[in-house]
Formats: structure tokens, sequence, C-alpha cells
């Protein structure tokens, strides 16, 4: 019998299974919702040191060319002017900091990390709580990992 493989769901993947949120929760969480998308605005590129005033009031669009190149955000919606950040090949925020799970640049950190969860999110006031004494299977998110053989 072959051994399958199956995709790990996290809990960020359905918000109808997420907790209340208590601060309190984010000491031994794996930073499951620094693994869904961040979109932001110029003035959290500004505060996150990526670019300065001057360059966004010339140019949006300018400044979309060269975080792109240098690898910082994915996309740019004129219409909305928010930023897409661009992820990790993990999935992870490109400013979580993978072995402590924290924020690398938390008191620079974008205005919609500052909101989550309680004013911004799918599920306001709610978080993907994954605790982080799961198993380093569950931890390696995001990842196919094999089902034990049944044993005949």
């Amino acid at each position: 019998m072959k051994s399958k493989s199956y995709f790990v769901e996290t809990p960020k993947d359905r918000p109808s299974t997420w907790i209340s949120y208590r601060q309190a929760l984010c000491a031994n969480c794996l930073a499951s919702c620094c693994m869904m998308p961040v979109e932001v605005r110029a003035e959290d590129l500004v505060r996150l040191k990526l670019v300065t005033p001057d360059e966004i009031q010339r140019s949006k669009k300018r400044v979309f060319k060269k975080l792109k190149r240098e690898r910082w955000v994915s996309s740019y919606r004129e219409g909305s002017e928010l930023f897409m950040l661009q992820a990790k090949t993990n999935g992870e925020c490109p400013f979580l900091d993978s072995h402590t799970r924290r924020c690398s640049r938390y008191e620079d950190r974008p205005q919609v990390c500052r909101d989550f969860p309680l004013r911004a999110g799918p599920r306001i006031g709610c978080c993907p709580y994954e605790p982080r004494r799961l198993s380093s299977a569950i931890s390696q998110r995001n990842r196919y990992i094999p089902s034990r053989r049944a044993s005949s």
C-alpha cells in the first residue's frame, strides 16, 4: 500500500475556526496571522524605511517598480493605493523571524498589523491562534507530509 500525502490546513485558512483574541495568546502562538497576505499603504513603506516620503510624493508607480525589483512587494493596486508585501517562499511575512516567530520590525510594523485582529481581518475580534506546542509537522505549515502507513 502506498502512503498518501495530504495538505496541512491551518487555522488561518478557516476563519470559522478562529478563537476570540486575547493579547496573552500571542506569547505562545506560531504567528499564524503572519502567514496571511499583507497589504500596506505608502505611509507604512515609509515607516518601514523601505522608501522615503519624497519617493512616495514623486510617484507611487515608481516606488512599486523599485520595491518589486528589490522583492519587498508583489503588487500594487492603483485604485486603492495598496501594496502587497512579497511573502517569503514559505508564505511568511518578510518581517517575521522564522526562529522566534516574532516580528523583526514590530515598532515599525504596518498599520494593518497594528489593527489586526481587533479592527482588521476577515473575522474581527478573532485570531487564527495556533499554539507553539504543536508537532513540528504542523509548525512546518503549508507543506505536504506523508501519512502513516496502515499496518496489515
